[in-house]
């Protein structure tokens, strides 16, 4: 019995559907453009219809759509054939995926898809096919072979009808202007939408339970400060603007130096070279700044309509609320 190698099946495999992605960059025709800007005018939406593996591409392609500014949802052409259809307005565009073109269950609704919209779009491996006779558009994308050993299984097919539909939904954002804001809206469950929605301000400590001292207090007092509000560093003060801060890394070097607590002053010893974000800045951004400077804490400027006080927020914080 020949003995199987799969670690080499599953890289021929990866290599297959590799060459079949970098040879799709050289499908992108100039329909492509005229499929963007057809779907970009669509006052409906954007419905997607394909069956067997074409369907289950068709609906990934329509929830990445969704969810990047463009309104879409997924039919099952058998659905439509009973009833189905109805969900279907002449406001609305559909883009077909049959990598054949000849899917008997397409071609049989082609004339009622007609009637539900004049605008039908088509995604096949061959634009004499007669799937791609019916649409206004019509683009043609064909992997030079299957990973399958066979030949036979939808694999780089599908892969690279995927990869056009991400390229196909992110061309769409980038056109709509669709921002972080726009994404947050749509994604506010789960850890993604933590990220996008959780703001400084919610997590970090605010007001009279931030530490603070003035700047002219002995760095004996200001550790007193640092033990009872346990955060692990103050923010220094002068006349009520913060102009520095006093960390763990700093007492180190402190101790190191054998500085008197009672005689050194804080604003001696602190860090006025600090890094700080709004209040009103995504706590990812704060994640972001601390993980770049290699920091632990950063200093919240809030606005003036929030009296214009001073916070701080820590990695531990964000880490705790599961933004990092």
């Amino acid at each position: 019995m020949k003995e199987n190698n799969y670690i080499n099946t599953a890289i021929r495999v990866i290599k297959t559907e590799a060459d079949a992605v970098m040879s799709l960059t050289e499908q992108i025709s100039p329909d492509f453009e005229n499929l963007c800007e057809s779907i970009l005018d669509t006052k409906g939406k954007l419905i997607l219809m394909g069956i067997g593996k074409s369907g289950h591409i068709a609906q990934k392609i329509s929830a990445t759509l969704s969810s990047t500014g463009t309104s879409s949802f997924f039919i099952h052409p058998t659905e439509a054939a009973h009833g189905d259809l109805g969900m279907i307005s002449k406001n609305d565009s559909i883009l077909i995926l049959s990598n054949s073109g000849e899917t008997k269950e397409i071609i049989e609704i082609m004339p009622s898809l007609k009637r539900s919209t004049p605008n039908i779009f088509t995604l096949t491996n061959n634009n004499k096919s007669t799937i791609a006779k019916a649409g206004k558009i019509n683009l043609t994308i064909n992997a030079d072979e299957e990973a399958c050993s066979l030949d036979l299984a939808p694999t780089s097919s599908t892969t690279i009808a995927l990869v056009f539909g991400d390229a196909l939904a992110i061309a769409l954002l980038d056109a709509r202007g669709f921002s972080k804001d726009d994404f947050a809206r749509s994604h506010p469950a789960g850890q993604l939408g933590k990220k996008l929605t959780t703001l400084v301000k919610d997590l970090a400590v605010m007001d009279k339970k931030v530490p603070l001292v003035d700047h002219n207090t002995s760095l004996k007092d200001a550790l007193i400060e640092i033990t009872e509000k346990k955060l692990g560093v103050t923010l220094v003060a002068d006349n009520r603007k913060v102009v520095g801060i006093f960390t763990d890394g700093d007492l180190r070097r402190c101790l190191n130096n054998e500085l008197e607590l009672n005689k050194t002053l804080i604003k001696d010893v602190m860090t006025s070279d600090f890094k700080g974000i709004e209040s009103d800045a995504l706590a990812i951004d704060a994640a972001e700044i601390m993980e770049k400077n290699k920091i632990f804490s950063l200093v919240v400027h809030s606005s003036a309509s929030e009296n214009g006080s001073s916070g701080i927020i820590t990695m531990h914080q964000l880490l705790e609320a599961g933004i990092v």
